[in-house]
Formats: structure tokens, C-alpha cells, sequence
């Protein structure tokens, strides 16, 4: 399947039209022009995080250097058989790198800025976990539609001038997707794993009284050394007025991370969530006394709570961390949602608690032939994806996972 045609239509400047063989494309440069209901309709049939209220809080964050597009895949009837949105953002191809290699990769940017960033286009979204990263219709092809998204991604690529394409996030729930991907010559590379917790309690002390006592009074004994601190833990869904002070606390994680990180937040994307989703999303504040210390930013999502970020005032390493892992948790558990995601890194403290690894992929192309040879040997060489084990913490063994 290919290209045969692009046009933009004269009385409807906002979008493109692409012909991809029995599917047609329409792709707008700004979530504001996409017909919100239309769009809205087959996203939410997935995931409140492809919905088009939150891709404007994504697009109006301004986040890094972020240029996005969203495609609408329609079938020869006329039917909207897919939606997808995609981006070119400057990435880091060795965002794992550990140990010496980041050393090493650290004096040459002092010298050489640029030296192994470049700028990707990724199917995916840039703050949140989706397997897939794109939503088909029930009763389509999905093998016609993935080739016919590929023509896509290959021709805005090679526009803009893009070597790399990178479809993210592929849980094992998306195994049959990969298959595909492999065939039309990505290459499925390890990323670092997901996590989630799933919940069968109904009260917070029925998840404390599951652990084994030694992750229990673990747990407990964090919790405590915390407490006696004078912090205490209170809930806000209404958190706009507060978004330059948790940005600024966000960044304090942010910038004294070990772990990957890429996407750069700002207050509009505090402010934009906590006025477009409808009370989904909410903070919990962690005060001491008067003074806000830190916070946690948390999604509902469907049947799934999304923990998205943490902040902090200060960065010091004590107990707050876990403190506030503590009450995701049991938020979570009030809110009556069957499954938690945690994200990615921080594990040891993530397992502690009670939650399992999945591991995750991305499917990556470059639009220069040759060089999809070298991906599978190159990019295992300068990134370090660990290797994360589950731990027996409950008494009882339960059901690991709920996946979408």
C-alpha cells in the first residue's frame, strides 16, 4: 500500500488529504481544528487521554519543542476507521545510557550539544502511557490500517526531514500489532517497563493488611517518620490556582532525576487539566503545616487511575516520596478504580509496594534504508533498559494485571 495522492483541499486550509490506498487521510496541524465530535466518538472508546479536550491541554502546554498533527483514517465508505495523533520532537537516542557512557556522552555535550539528538517523529502522546498509541475502529482491518498510518508516518517523515519514526508504548496486550510492524521493517526495541497495581480492595486498610508484614511495616514506617514531621496529605480537584507552584515543584524532581526524562511541563498543563476533564483529574497536597511541600498529580481514566507526576518543594531524599505513594494508593482504592498505573522508573520503591512490571516497546524505522540494520545492534549499545524483576510482597498471590 502507498501513497498515491496529496492535496490540500482550497476550502478547507486546516487540513491535508491523503490517498493510502482504500483509506484516505485527513490531517490537521492543530487539535482545535479537528471535528471535535467525530474525533471524540472513537477516542473515547479507548482512553479519555486521546480525547480532544485533553490533546488541546497537551497542545496549549506548550511542552519542549513539540510540533504535533492528528490524523483522521477513513475507509472507502466513509467511515472513520482510525484516529491517530503524532509528532517531531529533538529526543536524546541515548536516553538510557548508564554509568560510563553517560559520563562520557556528558563532556562531549559540553563541547558538542547536539551530539546524538535528534529530531524524531513518534506516534504516542508525550505525558501519558498508550498500548496502542492509536485508536482503529472495531471491524477494520488493522493490518490494512497500520500499513496505511505507515505510508503516513514515512511521508511527514521525509517532509520534514525526519530520519527516525518511532511508534511508542506496545504493552503485550498489543503483541498481534507488533507482529505487524516487524513485518513492514521496524525494528521492536525494549523500553523501560510500565507498572501498575491491581486493586481488588475496597477499604485502604484491606491493601495494608494483604502485604507481608515486612512490606507492610516497611511501608508503615515511612509513613509515620512523615507524619511526624507535621505533614499531612489533602485531596484538590480544583488545583488551577496553584499551577505555577506545582510546576515550579515538578521541576525540582524533574531536574534531580537519574531516570530518563524528556518532556519538560509547564503551568498551562497544570491549569489546562484541572479545567478540562471534567473533575478527573485531582492533587494530592502534602502540607507541613502551612507550607506546601509536595504533590501528586493523578488521572482517572475509565477503569484505570493514572499516577502522572510528583513534586516537591526541596530536593532532599527522606520519606516523602514513598509517603505519597502511599496515598495514590489509597486514593486509588477510595476512588473504586480495579487498576492503578504507576509509570515508569523509581521501581525498587514501586515493587515494595505491591506493584508488577510490564514490559514495554517501540517500534523504530528510519526513512534511511541501510541504517535499519544497525538499529537492532546500536541502539542496545548506548541505552541501558534494566531489568526489572516482580516481587512476592502480598500474602496472597492475586491478579497481576488488568491491561487495556
Amino acid at each position: 500500500m502507498s501513497v498515491v495522492d496529496s492535496i490540500s483541499f482550497q476550502n478547507s486550509p486546516t487540513y491535508e488529504i491523503h490517498r493510502l490506498g482504500s483509506f484516505t487521510a485527513h490531517v490537521f496541524n492543530c487539535i482545535r481544528d479537528v471535528p471535535r465530535d467525530e474525533w471524540d466518538e472513537l477516542a473515547l472508546q479507548r482512553s479519555l487521554t486521546f480525547a480532544h479536550a485533553f490533546w488541546e491541554v497537551v497542545e496549549n502546554s506548550r511542552l519542549n519543542d513539540f510540533s504535533y498533527r492528528h490524523a483522521m483514517i477513513y475507509a472507502q465508505d466513509g467511515t472513520l476507521a482510525a484516529i491517530t495523533s503524532f509528532y517531531t520532537v529533538t529526543t536524546d537516542t541515548a536516553i538510557f545510557a548508564r554509568g560510563r557512557l553517560r559520563t562520557v556522552l556528558a563532556r562531549i555535550r559540553r563541547v558538542w550539544p547536539g551530539f546524538l539528538m535528534l529530531r524524531m517523529l513518534e506516534c504516542g502522546t508525550p505525558v501519558t502511557i498508550n498500548s496502542p498509541s492509536y485508536v482503529i475502529a472495531d471491524g477494520q482491518p488493522v493490518e490494512s490500517v497500520i500499513t496505511a498510518l505507515d505510508t503516513l508516518f514515512q511521508r511527514y517523515a521525509r517532509r520534514d526531514r525526519t530520519i527516525l519514526i518511532v511508534v511508542r508504548d506496545f504493552e503485550p496486550n498489543s503483541l498481534a500489532h507488533q507482529t505487524i510492524f516487524t513485518r513492514l521493517r521496524y525494528t521492536l526495541l525494549r523500553s523501560l517497563p510500565n507498572t501498575y497495581l491491581a486493586i481488588p480492595w475496597r477499604h485502604g486498610q484491606d491493601y495494608l493488611n494483604a502485604l507481608k508484614s515486612y512490606y507492610r511495616s516497611k511501608q508503615l514506617k515511612h509513613v509515620k517518620r512523615v507524619e511526624a514531621q507535621g505533614i499531612r496529605c489533602e485531596p484538590c480537584a480544583d488545583f488551577a490556582s496553584l499551577s505555577e507552584t506545582l510546576c515550579e515543584q515538578w521541576l525540582v524532581v524533574h531536574h534531580g532525576a537519574d531516570e530518563a526524562a524528556r518532556e519538560v511541563l509547564t503551568p498551562e498543563f497544570y491549569r489546562g487539566l484541572a479545567h478540562a476533564c471534567g473533575g478527573k483529574a485531582q492533587v494530592l497536597l502534602f502540607y507541613q503545616g502551612d507550607t506546601l511541600v509536595g504533590h501528586t498529580l493523578m488521572l482517572r481514566d475509565g477503569a484505570k487511575m493514572r499516577w502522572l507526576y510528583f513534586g516537591r518543594a526541596n530536593a532532599v531524599n527522606d520519606s516523602l516520596y514513598i509517603y505519597a505513594m502511599h496515598h495514590v494508593i489509597q486514593a486509588a482504592i477510595r476512588s473504586g478504580a480495579p487498576l492503578l498505573e504507576l509509570g515508569l522508573t523509581t521501581y525498587p520503591v514501586k515493587l515494595d509496594l505491591g506493584a508488577s512490571p510490564v514490559e514495554m516497546s517501540h517500534a523504530i524505522r528510519c526513512t534511511i534504508g541501510a541504517v535499519n540494520f544497525v538499529i537492532p545492534w546500536l541502539y542496545p549499545l548506548i541505552n541501558h533498559v534494566p531489568e526489572v524483576t516482580p516481587k512476592v510482597v502480598f500474602k496472597a498471590a492475586g491478579t497481576v494485571i488488568g491491561r487495556d
